[in-house]
């Protein structure tokens, strides 16, 4: 029942592939910014930046088509070029502790709004309508929405097979990852994987939830029924089984009023609290908690007595977070918008969490196990949503190396 297509990407020359990708424009601070734009002239920076640059001095739409203009420029230059027949692509990313190796190829709007296509994670209405018209007014996509499918050996057996011959592109980037890509563009290959995802009831969206909602909304806004590339959302689908799910851990600026013992007392209620002193502590289970308090590490466990679940949303552990502590005992209401609350990818040493509750910048933090793909597809099962940061999913991608054009 799921649908992918192929299509004509637009891709940088051999020579100078690793000289155009780019991390996420967010990612960088502003000296390696500043020293990408000036010393590379090549680099898909170029092209993004005006959209994150004068925002106050020049209208959303106006740096949009500055993008679209610079995003033409390298086109005529022979930076980019796009292929010539519609084909899918093949993308492994070797990072120095895990391989990921997945399709890129469109995947269909309708999908998404028949909830072939599912979703754990809650919106932004105002982040969706920008990402939506960055889209329309530069007329590109270069970011695949991270996708699921269920573990699969024949679509494995055949990826192995591809991935044995030389592959289109071969770089490392300044991060010590080796990209590969591989171009798929035999017809009947292509027939055939597509034949395997109709076979497929339901895909998962990982990451780029927005990003999904925003083509859907310039999917509805399309007038020319000819434009179909607007049908369909620019995907990398990977088997569930090779994504990597680290958690995202809670720090909070205070206690609520309460002292250190008066809210040890609190907790008491529903977890069994134990001391584990200077030893630094991470959870390695369910329901077990990390917590870094006055120069303390400690562990929460939850009770037996607390364990009452109605829905697969209530035995999240970040959702036991919030409603056993966040909400009741500290007072954090709005876990996106409250400025007493930050996050830290699990990506990061639980040591980070106590420098910065060492130095003054947070009084406590939280530290939890990691959710699987089960809970995340039980939950898009069920229409229901995860806490904000519940996650945070690899691989992620780099900008410039496939561009979907709209």
């Amino acid at each position: 029942m799921a649908k992918i297509v192929p299509f004509k990407a637009v891709r940088p020359t051999r020579d100078k592939v690793c000289l155009v990708t780019c991390r996420s424009y967010e990612e960088y601070v502003n000296a390696e910014l500043a020293a990408q734009l000036d010393f590379n002239p090549l680099s898909f920076l170029h092209i993004l930046k005006p959209a994150y640059t004068n925002q106050e001095t020049v209208s959303f739409e106006k740096r949009y088509r500055q993008v679209h203009q610079k995003y033409e420029d390298f086109k005529n230059e022979i930076i980019l070029v796009k292929d010539k027949k519609p084909a899918i692509y093949i993308h492994k990313i070797v990072t120095k502790t895990h391989s990921f190796t997945g399709i890129i190829a469109g995947t269909s709007v309708a999908d998404y709004c028949n909830n072939i296509i599912k979703k754990h994670e809650d919106i932004i209405a105002f982040r969706v309508r920008l990402l939506k018209d960055y889209m329309k007014y530069s007329e590109f996509n270069t970011e695949p929405v991270l996708i699921t499918y269920p573990d699969n050996k024949t679509i494995e057996n055949w990826i192995f097979n591809c991935t044995q011959k030389l592959a289109d592109f071969e770089f490392s980037t300044t991060k010590k990852e080796i990209h590969y890509l591989w171009k798929i563009e035999d017809p009947l290959e292509i027939n055939w994987l597509q034949n395997i995802f109709e076979k497929t009831d339901s895909l998962y969206i990982a990451d780029g939830h927005h990003r999904t909602e925003a083509l859907k909304l310039l999917s509805e806004e399309n007038d020319n029924p000819e434009n179909t590339a607007k049908n369909h959302i620019l995907s990398y689908l990977i088997s569930e089984n090779n994504v990597k799910i680290y958690e995202f851990n809670r720090l909070v600026k205070d206690l609520n009023g309460f002292t250190k013992e008066d809210f040890l007392k609190e907790l008491e209620k529903n977890f069994i609290v134990t001391n584990k002193y200077q030893q630094p502590f991470q959870p390695s289970k369910k329901h077990e908690f990390g917590m870094y308090l006055d120069n303390s590490f400690y562990s929460l466990i939850l009770s037996k007595e607390s364990e009452v679940f109605d829905t697969v949303l209530e035995c999240l552990d970040t959702q036991i977070l919030y409603k056993k502590v966040l909400l009741p005992i500290l007072a954090i209401e709005d876990l996106r918008n409250d400025e007493r609350i930050e996050y830290l990818s699990g990506k990061q040493s639980v040591l980070e969490i106590k420098n910065k509750i060492d130095q003054g910048e947070f009084e406590i933090g939280f530290i939890l196990f990691p959710s699987n793909i089960g809970e995340i597809k039980a939950l898009a099962d069920a229409n229901l949503i995860m806490p904000p940061k519940s996650t945070y999913i690899e691989p992620k991608f780099r900008s410039g190396l496939v561009v979907y054009e709209l």
